[in-house]
């Protein structure tokens, strides 16, 4: 596999760390994300060597950061703590440990928007800044936050992801990934499907009326 500059040196970021502190803002974005807007509340949870040495290398205030919406080279990084409380936005700390598998600078985040249901979401920072996203209220997935991306929550039933597909296809949105993970055949089901552009509301409004669906978000490209 190939390594482009941006791999190397990283994004335009506060310091001291691409890994701990670029990736843990970009971690904060993704959550953020699934809030729709600053969450009410978060929980994250810090594993391996992000809560070792997350905050010496300001992994949290990072991650505080990325839950405003704030980006990897903005100067109020350095303040997110204080922001946050000002905001009302409640944030804990405490180190989680995800077992020998898991990247050494992972986070599990849950968060909660001030109306209807919150979600969990684990990520790791995998250098340069990069982030990879790798489970949703317990579903196993991946994504980096690099393309526009529609998350849906749904029952695992015969034709769902042909009826997905097909409403896509009405606005010509060009799919590059889709994915599906389920607890059991015929239970609950998280199908992320990353296309090149966001489409049309009405789209998503439509799609969340699909039998069986119970919840559609739509992440904007992050970064």
């Amino acid at each position: 596999m190939g390594f482009s500059a941006f791999d190397v040196i990283g994004p335009s970021m506060i310091g001291p760390s691409s890994s701990h502190t670029a990736g843990a803002v970009r971690l904060g974005l993704v959550a953020r994300a699934f809030c729709d807007g600053v969450p009410a509340e978060a929980k994250v949870e810090l594993h391996g060597s992000f809560a070792a040495t997350g905050a010496g290398h300001a992994t949290d205030r990072g991650i505080v950061a990325g839950l405003l919406g704030f980006s990897t080279d903005d100067e109020r990084l350095r303040d997110s703590f204080d922001i946050a409380r000002a905001c009302g936005l409640a944030v804990g700390f405490s180190p989680v440990d995800l077992g020998e598998d898991a990247h050494p600078n992972t986070a599990r985040i849950s968060v909660r928007p001030s109306v209807g249901d919150g979600v969990r979401m684990t990520g790791a920072s995998v250098g340069g800044g990069s982030i990879r996203v790798l489970e949703v209220d317990g579903f196993a997935t991946d994504f980096t936050g690099e393309l526009d991306l529609i998350a849906v929550w749904h029952a695992d039933r015969p034709g769902f992801l042909s009826r997905v597909t097909t409403l896509l296809s009405c606005v010509e949105a060009n799919i590059a990934t889709i994915h599906t993970a389920r607890r059991a055949r015929g239970t609950d089901a998280f199908t992320r499907i990353e296309v090149d552009g966001p489409p049309p509301p009405e789209v998503l409004a439509v799609m969340r009326r699909i039998p069986g669906v119970t919840k559609v978000v739509m992440l904007g490209r992050l970064f």
